[in-house]
């Protein structure tokens, strides 16, 4: 599947999973979190989740979450969304790093660079939904170094180990539609609005190293 099939597919797929959440009374009445759904379960197995990817589609989710603190971070202020030297020091980083764990680091790297073009797609969103609603507009700073870095430098140590875990997996020609059911899972387990798909989407291209 080319990738821009695969994107959107991956829209539609993900877009009729979050009306359905969002249609759900009693996933908005409940005084306690909703559970996530049993499909959308990460395996517990190393045997299982070499044969998923939705362990790595988790974590790309978890990190477009991060882009609203990283947008919260920056908004207002004279830091802009785009920061080429920060970008390139997380690609020299992680290509570093792939040839350490045996992998392709160019390849690497163009999957890490969609993380960074995903991020900046929902950290724009977020700024051009402020602009156009200030009451939305977020309340407390977070310190973009001492608090949301880590948690992004965390989840790219376990980007890099899920890439490894599925080397085989996304050299496969069955990659595109694992990739597209993984992603509409965890969209759902995440709870992604339309704008999070979005980015969910573009994070996707280069997983499949077959393609």
């Amino acid at each position: 599947m080319r990738p821009q099939r695969l994107r959107s597919v991956l829209v539609a797929v993900c877009a009729t999973a979050a009306v359905t959440l969002a249609g759900a009374p009693a996933a908005v009445a409940a005084p306690t979190p909703t559970p996530v759904p049993a499909f959308a379960s990460v395996p517990a197995s190393a045997s299982a989740r070499a044969n998923s990817l939705v362990p790595l589609t988790d974590l790309f989710a978890e990190r477009l979450l991060l882009a609203d603190k990283v947008a919260a971070a920056k908004y207002g202020t004279d830091k802009p969304i785009d920061d080429p030297e920060r970008e390139r020091q997380i690609l020299d980083d992680v290509s570093a790093r792939a040839v350490a764990l045996g992998l392709d680091p160019e390849a690497v790297s163009a999957v890490f660079r969609d993380q960074i073009e995903a991020n900046k797609l929902v950290q724009r969103g977020l700024y051009a939904r402020w602009d156009a609603h200030p009451e939305q507009r977020p309340t407390e700073r977070p310190d973009l170094v001492k608090e949301v870095r880590p948690q992004l430098d965390r989840i790219t140590t376990q980007v890099l180990a899920e890439l490894r875990e599925t080397s085989a997996l996304r050299a496969g020609r069955s990659c595109a539609p694992r990739l597209t059911v993984a992603a509409a899972r965890s969209a759902y387990g995440h709870e992604l609005d339309l704008l999070h798909l979005e980015g969910l989407a573009r994070a996707l291209p280069s997983v499949c190293a077959g393609r």
